[in-house]
């Protein structure tokens, strides 16, 4: 039988980062032995006391007579469940001051399904003819993104000015310089906290980019997947904003429930009634356990202390002991910076001179029990395979337990060393 794919199916279905990022991270957590660092996916932390506050709501669904039954054998509306939209927006009204409703509100399985549906209906092949993309104002930007156009590449990006802020830190900065928005660009699109560097663009720098978005006629897109209110991951001043131009987008998996596969969008009302319309055609509703467990605490706004005084402060440690496992046991042998870290939970480390590529680096420590992600699958939406630095970065995630972390660290700049030897270079700077 001749299995002939479309162009869609190639496109989906020809490999990714993104497949590729998954596959060690499932396989890791399911089958891999004592001996494995799993330093490459965005798996969050399993932090006992948010795995017990999980508990207690499953204990509380499963005590309240006919809780459980709603919960796993009713459908919910295509757009979720009213009550969590109506819970999500007074949230916001509260907090934030936000002039929103239920309307503005509208859930996904998961925040990777909201972006699928997001840029597909911005971007692509237009009634009119014309083709229009997805501007990401920095590169590098996170992985799941690279491979969602339906019909083919939806993204242009623009390389960061690099600014060196210590002997072995750097920053990201939007080049705004060189950011253009022309006819073809369907919508301005950031990661804060950034994914994969932990970067979170300054309020100066997001007013510049929303004033940006506003003037041209076109949303700002915010994946606010690690970002405020939760699961707060951010590690420096970052003030919220959205206005009816600003898609926003968050999700429940990193505070601690991944597996629920809970995305919200917070948008204007058409756009939050269209992402109804593509869940109720490509899944009928989204799941329900995540909305029932998060229910009353996004109701008492018990969600924002979990996110404050539990998360945030958990992963601002697991930082800090990764960067200083860095300096450990890189020590002085070989030049590297680490990316600022701001926030999210990963290290974004540049080896500049690596003299094999980040992906050759990759395919090195996977034989020794590393996963890591090659960086330069994060600069897609931009063409210029000459410039070297997309091939000197790679990110590994804090997020394991310490050893594992260490070890893994370690191993890196072992074999960071080993190259740097192999190629008969002087190893110090």
């Amino acid at each position: 039988m001749n299995h002939e794919f479309s162009n869609m199916g190639r496109q989906l279905a020809g490999g990714s980062g993104i497949e590729e990022l998954m596959e060690d991270l499932g396989n890791a957590l399911a089958h891999g032995g004592p001996d494995i660092c799993m330093l490459g996916g965005g798996q969050p932390a399993h932090i006992p006391e948010v795995n017990a506050i999980w508990r207690r709501r499953m204990e509380e669904i499963l005590a309240e007579p006919g809780a459980l039954e709603k919960v796993v054998a009713n459908y919910d509306p295509p757009r979720g469940n009213p009550r969590f939209i109506a819970a999500l927006a007074n949230l916001f009204r509260k907090e934030f001051g936000w002039p929103l409703g239920p309307e503005n509100v509208a859930i996904t399985s998961g925040g990777q399904t909201a972006f699928f549906f997001l840029f597909n209906l911005l971007a692509g092949e237009m009634p009119d003819g014309r083709r229009k993309k997805i501007l990401l104002p920095l590169v590098p930007e996170y992985i799941g993104y690279a491979n969602q156009g339906a019909g083919g590449d939806l993204f242009r990006a623009v390389p960061p000015k690099i600014e060196k802020t210590g002997r072995h830190e750097f920053k990201y900065r939007v080049d705004f310089d060189a950011l253009e928005v022309t006819d073809d660009i369907a919508a301005i699109c950031v990661s804060r906290p950034t994914n994969p560097t932990g970067n979170v663009l300054t309020d100066e720098e997001i007013a510049r980019l929303s004033d940006l978005a506003k003037s041209h006629g076109i949303p700002l897109i915010i994946d606010n997947a690690y970002g405020a209110p939760f699961p707060n991951i951010i590690f420096t001043d970052a003030k919220p904003v959205w206005e009816e131009h600003i898609i926003l987008t968050l999700s429940l998996s990193k505070i601690g429930l991944p597996g629920t596969r809970t995305g919200i969008v917070v948008a204007h009302p058409r756009i939050a009634a269209a992402m109804a319309s593509m869940s109720s055609i490509i899944g009928l509703a989204n799941p329900n356990i995540g909305q029932a467990i998060a229910l009353p605490l996004v109701e008492s706004g018990e969600i924002l202390n979990i996110a404050n005084e539990t998360v945030k402060p958990f992963y601002i440690e697991k930082s800090r002991q990764a960067q200083d496992f860095v300096a450990e046991s890189f020590g002085e042998d070989f030049d590297y910076y680490i990316h600022r870290s701001e926030g999210a939970l990963f290290l974004w480390l540049w080896f500049p001179g690596l003299p094999i590529t980040s992906r050759e680096l990759y395919e090195r420590l996977k034989k020794r029990g590393v996963l890591i992600i090659s960086g330069h699958y994060f600069f897609f939406g931009h063409d210029d395979e000459t410039w070297r630095h997309r091939h000197e970065c790679l990110r590994m995630t804090f997020t394991m337990d310490e050893t594992i972390v260490k070890r893994g660290i370690q191993i890196i700049g072992e074999e960071v060393r080993r190259a740097h030897e192999e190629a008969g270079q002087t190893v110090g700077v």
